[in-house]
């Protein structure tokens, strides 16, 4: 068995898995924010979408690194290093993504404003992620 091909599948699962724990956070307070503002009879925002998607953007990072593994002619523990450790900053990068736009999504609900400073603070968090994906493709 090669452990190099764990470290491939690491990359993107364990990316993916911090995508859905963000994107879940951030899904479900927009809609409790979505739920309060029908009960008080104003309108709700559809924007807090964009709030909810942004941590699934490491999931294709995770992809993108995933290929760059199994092209890479690194040693098979390398690979599996890469992976494993590449794919939990990527994930938990997308994790917090989800938590800050759940914040995002309750305070947009709330008060109508801020949508271009919370989008900043979710891009920063991404910025992570990118970093990780494009060090750890230029060591390979």
């Amino acid at each position: 068995m090669d452990l190099g091909n764990l470290g491939f599948a690491a990359a993107i699962g364990l990316a993916a898995v911090g995508s859905a724990l963000g994107a879940g956070a951030a899904g479900q307070s927009a809609i409790g924010s979505w739920k309060k503002c029908f009960a008080n009879n104003k309108p709700a925002p559809f924007m807090l979408v964009a709030f909810v998607g942004a941590p699934l953007t490491q999931t294709i990072y995770g992809f993108i690194l995933m290929n760059a593994i199994i092209a890479s002619t690194m040693p098979s523990l390398y690979k599996l290093a890469a992976g494993v450790f590449a794919g939990i900053a990527m994930g938990y990068s997308a994790y917090m993504q989800g938590k800050a736009g759940a914040s995002a999504a309750d305070a947009l609900a709330e008060t109508g404003k801020g949508f271009g400073n919370y989008l900043m603070v979710l891009g920063l968090i991404e910025t992570v992620a990118l970093f990780v994906m494009v060090f750890v493709m230029g060591v390979m």
